[in-house]
């Protein structure tokens, strides 16, 4: 929220300059992002009043005009100027020889074409009021003749830029910054009385509010016979402009000037275009409205209108109808200020794509104490601008929710802050903020204390001590070291920290990725189709509007974003909560996920350019399972995914429960996603990962291994998991080892079978194994295998 030092020293004037004055907003919690001053610096430039106009001689210079301007000196000034609106009567800017602009441009007298040119009329952007501009600045035409336009538009002011987080909404004014100035300064709040406007005429529009819960107090008054001719005042144009807002026409203008000095936003319709009455109700399915922007909506039934007896005419509380707008030609208004339900109102003009300040404000919590006071404040304004006469205030309220009274202890004050307030410090505090408070009748140094109706975000004693900490000054609290009994937990060997896991995938040349919690539904329908995602109500935008069932999409979308920037090599991982459907009800489950593509190595010369493999990452994982023990007891059993690769997926097993799933990337998904491939992705479960076997000491045994190999004709159809596992069944208690350590494929052979040679390790932990002994146990595996696979042994 951009607004104008001037105009906020109007309401309190602290003993600060400018800087300090930020710097005292910024360490209470309202951020100043900016202080700008709202002119260029420039000197010299007066008032002016153009007295007569005629082209200028040299007819290949058409756009030029000689000007006879009056600043007030004995004669008149010849300036040539281009600007397409000089015209005679017009008061104007000039810039007389000598002075000095922006950007350190000196004024000079000048022929231009052969006429001499004695100043220059000057353009809004040339004195540095705005970037751009078109034609010269046009000021009022009671602006007295040759007064410094410096003086005249009190330009020697700044422009305050204010971040506000979403819990302050009652410092989106003028009022409500100057009131918490106040507070931190202990300078007076200037009183700024608003007459109540005495009715001229009778006339009312009935108000029906259909939906109480929803809008809980809605005022109206019909103005009529107003000036449609009457032009914005200079000074509330330039409030206006330092506060970032563009002057339009006096009733819109009067209602943005009352929203940022009050913070109520205020509505003005077209009298003649409503029919009837006002009703405030939720919209029909489908129902049709045209926006102030030109913009058609269809709305929805969660959203809440402000229409007449036909149709719709507004958006409560985010934009007005174009049909009922009030324009050059409008004699009769209806003003409206009304307090609405901010979680009524959240996040419906992202819904319709719209910025509108109303929303903004109204999304963060208004005071309902505030319709009222504004309207008299809008109804006094344009009586003074625009004319007319005013008829009374109708108001329609239901019950307004009242704020509930905190217990605040003197002594938990002194615990949460680490310093001692005394009473009357903690009640000038309170005082100075508004609230309402009285000595607590059962409880010794303590307070019952309610908030004031625009403090929306005090709800408990912690609020309360952080506003008298924000009030009495955070560097105002000494530093000291925190004095507490600290009790080490142990940790178990069962427990594997997740950071080891991550350093395990760091040292295996992965790189951890953070990605959003909420992702696109087009792509987690294409990854999760058979999970219903939980739908965000007010999503940052339609592309995450979904919570991730799975980590793959966040990947995904950095590994292709990645990739669009020239990365062929990727390697990420990320860990983080997912959430599920679990019988009805929300399942947030911890995930490890990681993905790979590109070469198995990065580039150099000593190792040949190798694309990553299905087994490359299946030895990642396998690292995993070795880290935490688990690998003896999970199996990778093929299965189909929908987000992976037919005949390239598999799902990791661990007994009946299922680890996680690992496989390449679905073509169709490569091609959706406009990835180059291969793409592999591994999913598994976090909770699984940080779980270790405790480990166990075996004593070495000193007696030599035995070793046998066999390698055997066997049907492509048989993994070789599954054969190893025949073999460490029939091995005996002997076997140390066993394991696949060549694969062959002959041409001439037969389809559909392939050659594997298995090692087997046998050791006996007390003595030395016979070669009869082993030739017994190698002949039972070969008998298993030959029974449940039918292998052919090789010669």
């Amino acid at each position: 929220m951009k607004l104008s030092e001037q105009w906020l020293r109007e309401w309190v004037n602290p003993k600060l300059d400018v800087h300090a004055l930020a710097e005292q907003l910024t360490l209470a919690g309202l951020e100043v992002e900016s202080v700008d001053p709202v002119a260029g610096q420039f000197n010299q430039v007066v008032v002016g009043h153009i007295k007569g106009v005629e082209p200028h001689p040299d007819p290949k210079v058409s756009r030029l005009q000689i000007c006879q301007v009056d600043v007030g000196s004995s004669d008149l000034l010849t300036i040539v100027c281009g600007a397409p609106n000089a015209r005679a009567g017009l008061k104007v800017a000039v810039a007389c020889v000598g002075a000095t602009l922006p950007n350190d441009m000196r004024i000079k007298e000048a022929k231009l074409r052969g006429v001499v040119s004695q100043g220059m009329l000057c353009s809004q952007s040339e004195l540095g009021l705005t970037k751009e501009s078109e034609g010269i600045l046009e000021l009022p035409l009671d602006a007295p003749i040759g007064k410094d336009l410096r003086d005249y538009l009190q330009l020697d002011d700044h422009a305050i830029d204010v971040h506000l987080t979403p819990n302050r909404g009652d410092c989106l004014s003028v009022k409500g910054l100057a009131r918490d100035l106040a507070a931190l300064t202990g300078s007076p709040l200037l009183a700024h009385a608003i007459p109540n406007s005495t009715p001229d005429i009778t006339d009312q529009l009935p108000i029906t509010i259909k939906s109480a819960e929803d809008c809980s107090r809605y005022c109206a008054r019909i103005i009529r016979g107003i000036n449609p001719h009457a032009q914005t005042p200079i000074w509330m144009v330039e409030r206006l402009r330092r506060s970032g807002f563009r002057a339009i026409y006096p009733v819109v203008d009067v209602t943005n000037y009352v929203l940022l000095e009050l913070g109520q936003p205020l509505h003005a319709f077209d009298l003649s275009r409503l029919d009837s009455e006002i009703i405030v109700r939720r919209a029909k399915k489908d129902e049709k409205l045209v926006l102030l922007d030109g913009k058609e909506v269809s709305l929805d039934k969660e959203t809440l209108v402000i229409a007449d007896k036909t149709q719709a005419q507004a958006i409560a509380g985010v934009m007005g109808g174009l049909d009922s707008s009030v324009s050059t030609q409008t004699t009769d208004v209806l003003l409206e200020s009304a307090f609405f339900n901010p979680t009524v109102l959240a996040g419906r003009a992202r819904h319709y794509g719209l910025n509108s300040e109303s929303a903004y404000r109204f999304e963060r919590g208004v005071d309902p104490d505030l319709a009222s006071q504004a309207i008299e404040r809008a109804t006094q304004l344009l009586l003074e601008i625009v004319g007319g006469k005013s008829g009374p205030v109708l108001e329609s309220q239901s019950v307004l929710a009242k704020q509930t009274a905190i217990t605040l202890s003197q002594t938990r004050v002194k615990k949460l802050l680490g310093i001692t307030l005394t009473e009357a410090d903690i009640e000038g505090i309170l005082q100075r903020l508004g609230m309402v408070f009285s000595k607590h009748t059962h409880e010794e140094n303590s307070w019952q204390v309610t908030p004031p109706s625009w403090r929306f975000d005090i709800h408990k004693e912690a609020d309360l001590i952080e506003e008298l900490a924000r009030v009495h000054g955070y560097p105002n609290i000494p530093e000291t070291l925190p004095c507490a009994t600290l009790h080490f937990k142990g940790n178990t060997e069962s427990k594997l920290p997740l950071n080891r896991v991550r350093q395990l995938l760091v040292d295996r040349d992965y790189h951890e990725a953070i990605t959003y919690s909420f992702t696109s539904p087009q792509l987690q329908h294409s990854i999760d189709p058979q999970q219903t995602p939980f739908t965000l109500v007010n999503p940052i935008s339609s592309e995450l509007s979904v919570m991730r069932s799975s980590l793959w999409p966040g990947l995904l979308n950095a590994a292709r974003y990645n990739q669009k920037r020239q990365q062929s090599r990727v390697r990420l991982f990320e860990t983080g909560l997912c959430f599920q459907t679990v019988q009805e009800a929300l399942s947030q489950n911890p995930l490890l996920a990681g993905i790979a593509m590109g070469d198995s190595a990065a580039e150099q010369w000593g190792l040949v350019k190798k694309p990553i493999d299905f087994f490359s990452v299946k030895s990642d994982i396998e690292a995993l399972l070795r880290l935490t023990g688990q690998l003896i007891d999970t199996h990778f059993i093929p299965t189909s995914h929908p987000a992976l690769h037919p005949g390239q997926s598999a799902e990791l097993i661990q007994g009946e429960k299922v680890l996680g799933y690992f496989g390449a990337l679905h073509p169709k998904l490569l091609m959706e996603l406009d990835l180059i491939g291969p793409v592999y992705l591994f999913e598994l479960s976090l909770s699984k990962m940080t779980q270790s076997t405790l480990p166990c000491f075996e004593p070495f045994s000193k007696f030599p291994l035995v070793r046998r190999d066999i390698s055997f004709w066997i049907e492509e159809t048989f993994s070789a998991q599954a054969i190893l596992e025949q073999v460490k069944k029939d091995a005996g208690d002997w076997l140390n080892d066993t394991y696949l350590f060549d694969v062959y494929h002959d041409k001439e052979k037969e389809q559909g079978k392939r050659s594997l040679a298995l090692a087997l390790l046998w050791q006996h932990p007390s003595r030395t194994l016979v070669d009869t002994e082993v030739d017994d146990l190698l002949k039972k595996v070969i008998q298993g295998l030959q029974q449940r696979f039918t292998i052919q042994l090789r010669e």
